[in-house]
């Protein structure tokens, strides 16, 4: 009897040890011996398939365990890897030639205009939400950072303020919005409609970037930080960006085009779906189904983007060819990370761990939202990345949404997870220091303003997500 009970002890905690294991695996390779994340997120995955109990893997026992643990690591990355790789990698060509095209300066330049330069900051706020929403985090930065130094050599103050505004918006959609491969990933493991997570993304996103322009501007009322020469750009270089010719730029709606399309052709397809619309329409859903699907959306942004820079920059195919070369290898080097960890995350389903974290929660009150919230905060701090922050958390709590009635949407946990990888930017984290050094900002300028804002969204966050999820469930 006493066997048998140890054995039954044994096999319900054994998913947790390798969670455990694993987790502290990634965080030791990542952050200690400084193993690349796709290295780190691979091993872990090979990892949670060598501990699983035998005959829990796919084609067992056919093949060995230790093979079979392997192989279906490797299956489950290309698996990811064919959901998510042709978005991102367009994406990256997307944000390349907004940058090369001048449409990036041409939107900026078009909210100051609009606000007027005593709201200069304001401007970057919006346009950096704008572009936030196809272009990585540190991509944007380096785009509207020398427009923040630029505007500082103009008005002679504020230069705080100019940064954080970046930050503000670019690090939200960064976490909450798709294409960026995060929420890409994370939509795709918790199963929740792609166009409808942009859709909530996007909007969800708008208080805390509101909340965090606000205390943007209380920040920079303390600390008010000088603007210093850096690498890339002399400041007598800044002023040469804030007196280039419009006409030289691309019109504004050319500029946006590439951006807000694919946006609008994948929410639009979803938004059809959801509410019943495919009867109505009929021939034309089929059209607004094809050209919504996430692929071609993105591929016809893509297309929009080629056409403005080789106009802009009177470009031939082979010297777009080069332009985008190392965008593409940027996006090769995002796509194998992703899908390392998206592999990672369905290990650890065939490792059990799922089941037994939804086996574990049953009948006991506890809040998933603030669960995911917390995992993700503590994982962003240990290890840094976010989007591996956001991989590791919803690998652990997927298994929770299966087979269990939720009190709210699974789109909520979506967004907690999103949230808590904001939430705590420091040393460790390659965000951090794109800030810092091109900025800047000391690394204790950069924790007294950058890391203080990260915290306070990401509280705020899960603030308005523990509120709608109570006010509008949407079961």
């Amino acid at each position: 009897m006493q066997p048998t009970f140890c054995l039954a002890v044994f096999s319900h905690a054994w998913p947790f040890v390798i969670l455990t294991v694993c987790v502290a695996a990634i965080v030791l390779l990542i952050t200690k011996l400084r193993v690349h994340p796709f290295l780190a997120l691979l091993g872990v995955a090979i990892l949670a398939g060598l501990l699983a109990t035998r005959g829990s893997l796919p084609g067992e026992p056919e093949k060995s365990h230790w093979v079979q643990a392997v192989e279906t690591a490797a299956t489950e990355l290309g698996f990811v890897c064919g959901r998510v790789g042709i978005v991102i990698a367009l994406a990256s060509i997307i944000g390349v030639c907004i940058m090369e095209s001048g449409a990036a300066d041409k939107v900026v330049r078009r909210f100051i205009a609009v606000f007027g330069e005593e709201r200069a900051g304001l401007a970057l706020l919006l346009s950096g939400f704008l572009l936030g929403l196809p272009i990585f985090f540190d991509t944007l930065f380096m785009l509207l950072v020398p427009l923040a130094r630029a505007l500082r050599v103009r008005l002679g103050k504020d230069y705080t303020l100019f940064v954080l505004a970046v930050c503000c918006a670019g690090a939200v959609t960064h976490s909450l919005v798709a294409p960026h491969p995060g929420p890409l990933a994370m939509a795709e493991a918790l199963k929740v409609d792609l166009g409808w997570s942009v859709i909530v993304g996007t909007l969800i996103s708008i208080p805390p970037v509101i909340f965090g322009w606000q205390l943007t501007k209380w920040i920079n009322r303390r600390i008010d930080i000088p603007l210093r020469e850096t690498a890339g750009l002399s400041i007598a270089e800044l002023q040469a960006i804030t007196d280039r010719p419009e006409s030289e730029l691309p019109s504004f709606m050319a500029s946006v085009l590439p951006v807000l399309l694919p946006i609008l052709l994948v929410s639009s397809a979803s938004l059809a779906a959801a509410f019943g619309f495919k009867e109505t329409l009929g021939g034309l859903y089929t059209w607004l189904e094809f050209l919504g699907n996430r692929n071609i959306a993105l591929l016809i942004g893509a297309l929009l983007a080629m056409a403005l820079v080789a106009r802009q920059k009177r470009e031939n195919a082979a010297g777009l060819a080069v332009l985008l070369g190392p965008a593409l290898e940027t996006a090769g080097v995002i796509i194998l990370i992703t899908s390392a960890g998206g592999a990672f995350g369905l290990m650890l389903k065939h490792a059990g761990v799922g089941e037994a974290i939804r086996t574990a929660a049953t009948g006991r009150e506890i809040n998933l939202i603030l669960l995911s919230w917390a995992v993700a905060l503590i994982m962003k701090f240990a290890q840094g990345s976010a989007t591996v922050a956001m991989l590791t958390t919803a690998a652990m709590v997927v298994g929770v949404t299966q087979g269990t009635q939720l009190p709210y949407h699974p789109m909520y946990l979506f967004v907690a997870i999103g949230f808590g990888a904001l939430g705590f930017s420091w040393m460790n984290d390659s965000g951090f220091w794109v800030i810092s050094r091109l900025s800047g900002f000391t690394t204790r300028e950069t924790l007294r303003t950058w890391t203080v804002l990260a915290f306070a969204m990401s509280c705020f966050g899960l603030l308005e997500t523990l509120l709608l999820a109570k006010m509008f469930p949407f079961k």
